[in-house]
């Protein structure tokens, strides 16, 4: 068992990132959130957590105060439709915020986790994608993803690091919001709660790979250990978006049909991971099926 350290968890006010702050903190580590709210909500910062309102591109005066032992880097503009919309301001949070976080970091000979994605970078997959799989994003997204990713590898041998990325499939769970691709089960929930029609975007046979926050939250703990290296985090299952709503309709105990759209142009028809490579190397699994965590989901 690792000994209690300082952490900052960037991004530790949104989503993913308040499930990272909560699980350190039932370990016993000192938990700091760096986060500019502009996605984020102080409501999802953990009790016991202390939120720090700041930019990632400019964390110096918060790295300083802290002087971090771990680094989990969550905080990312994470939209891709945002990211084709603005490519540069993509760039300037995912690629130039990573940089300045691994040099706050590297002053304070801090070990940093980056919160990678899987379907953005793999590109359309013929099967579970291994992490030594061709590498083709789609969007500048998945790009600037990899480039953050680059980065690391680039610092673990210039500087002697031992960064870790890890490349997260499509995470769902409590305090989602209800936007964009990877929100679709706060989405359809939302609706079917609401009142409102879900909406399908072509014949609902795409597939993706759907992994629970908590056990993601988990991964990112194990890779504090890890000295090196780049590892999926997913389930290694592929699900439709048609059975995806067959288990939300279940979950909820609401049935409603919904409605069908034209295929939107360039989405995935197929994202899966491969994670073997996570289970033996960093001795972490999934833990939740998609039936238990949609079932946690709506009780929340």
């Amino acid at each position: 068992m690792m000994r209690p350290m300082r952490a900052i968890v960037t991004g530790g006010a949104g989503f993913i990132g308040s499930h990272v702050g909560e699980a350190l903190l039932a370990r016993g580590d000192e938990v700091h959130v760096l986060d500019d709210l502009s996605k984020g909500k102080r409501e999802n910062v953990a009790a016991g957590a202390e939120l720090h309102v700041a930019d990632v591109r400019d964390p110096d005066a918060v790295f300083d105060a802290v002087r971090p032992e771990a680094v989990l880097h969550l905080a990312a503009q994470a939209d891709v439709r945002v990211s084709v919309e603005d490519p540069a301001f993509d760039a300037d949070v995912n690629v130039v915020g990573t940089v300045r976080i691994l040099e706050a970091a590297r002053r304070h000979g801090a070990h940093v986790v980056f919160a990678s994605t899987g379907g953005a970078i793999y590109g359309e997959c013929d099967g579970p994608a291994p992490e030594n799989a061709p590498r083709r994003p789609l969007a500048p997204y998945g790009a600037s993803k990899l480039c953050g990713e680059e980065y690391l590898e680039t610092y673990n041998r210039l500087y002697g690091t031992h960064h870790v990325s890890l490349r997260f499939g499509n995470v769902y769970g409590p305090r989602q919001e209800p936007h964009g691709e990877a929100g679709v089960v706060a989405i359809f929930m939302g609706l079917l709660r609401d009142g409102g029609t879900p909406r399908i975007f072509g014949d609902g046979r795409q597939t993706r790979d759907y992994v629970f926050a908590p056990d993601v939250a988990r991964a990112v703990l194990a890779a504090l250990s890890r000295r090196g290296g780049v590892f999926n985090v997913g389930t290694g299952v592929e699900t439709s978006v048609l059975d995806l709503y067959e288990a939300i309709q279940a979950a909820s105990a609401i049935e409603r049909e919904p409605e069908h759209s034209e295929p939107r142009l360039g989405e995935l028809q197929r994202s899966v991971l491969d994670v073997s490579l996570a289970a033996r190397e960093l001795r972490w699994r999934p833990d939740t099926s998609l039936a238990a965590g949609l079932a946690r989901r709506e009780g929340d």
